[in-house]
């Protein structure tokens, strides 16, 4: 059986680099609230890449409400 992921979970290093930020960077923005808290899978700490792919949607909606 094939079971086929339609959201992808991944690393913070993944998801700074969608958002072009660092690491670091990545883990304050989650820390202030910007960015949602991981799904927690033993120790590891993954995203929905759907929830990454959200926050730049809101941050281009804020942009567009504020220029337009």
């Amino acid at each position: 059986m094939v079971t086929e992921i339609i959201d992808p979970l991944i690393r913070d290093g993944e998801a700074a680099g969608m958002l072009g930020c660092s690491k670091s960077t990545f883990w304050r923005r989650v820390a202030d609230g910007t960015i949602p808290r991981p799904v927690k899978i033993g120790g590891m700490s993954r995203w929905p890449q759907s929830e990454v792919q959200e926050v730049i949607h809101k941050a281009k909606v804020v942009r567009d409400g504020e220029n337009g």
